[in-house]
This record gives C-alpha cells, structure tokens and sequence, in this order.
C-alpha cells in the first residue's frame, strides 16, 4: 500500500474511531441514540469500503468502491450536520470531526475524479 494510500486509510480509522467515541454522549436521548446509530455505520463503512477500494479488481471497481466511501462520507456530514442543528451536544464536541469528515469528503471526491479521467 502507498504512502498516500495508507494515510488516507489511517485518517478514515480514526475517523470511525473517534465517532464511536462520541456515541455515549449522544446515547442520553432517544433522538441521540438513533442517530448515533446511523453515524456510526456510516463512519465505520467509510473505512471499510476504502480498505475494499485498495484491493480492486479494476479500474472501474476502484471507483465503484470509491464512490460508496464517499457516499458514506456524506452521509456521515449529514448527521453531523442534524447532531449540530439539533444541539444533541455542544459544537466543540462535533468540530473536529465536522472538519475531518469534510477534508475526507473532498480528498476521495478528487480522487474519483481523477479516477474517471484516467479511463
């Protein structure tokens, strides 16, 4: 595995890491749990996709895979975004991982894209 390769897929483990960190804060509430719940499998899928994404069988399947983590990776934005906007908890607890899900968002979204122009 690349360099680069290795620290997209480390970033992505502590991403999910850290997610998994914020649940039980977020547990406290019906509402929390739920939606703890749902980042929680998107974060962690985000990861794993990508781990599936270093072993493609082609080209085309790299960016099928791709697509899916960054598929997740939004989602991941989004219920951070419903965590902020519902005041499930304080912002600062969320800030770090709004920013990391964002700076993910973008790399893999570049990534497609390169990926698709190289077909």
């Amino acid at each position: 595995m690349s360099l680069q390769k290795n620290e997209i897929s480390e970033r992505l483990l502590y991403f999910a890491a850290n997610v998994i960190k914020l649940m039980s804060p977020l547990a406290k509430s019906v509402a929390g749990f739920h939606i703890s719940k749902q980042l929680m499998r998107s974060a962690t899928s985000a990861g794993a996709n990508y781990e599936e994404c270093c072993g493609a069988e082609s080209k085309n399947d790299f960016i099928h895979k791709m697509q899916i983590v960054l598929k997740e990776l939004k989602e991941s934005l989004y219920w951070l975004r419903l965590i902020r906007k519902a005041q499930l908890v304080p912002d600062v607890q969320t800030d770090d991982l709004f920013k990391e899900a964002t700076e993910l968002v973008k790399i893999i979204a570049k990534s497609v894209v390169t990926a698709k122009r190289g077909k």
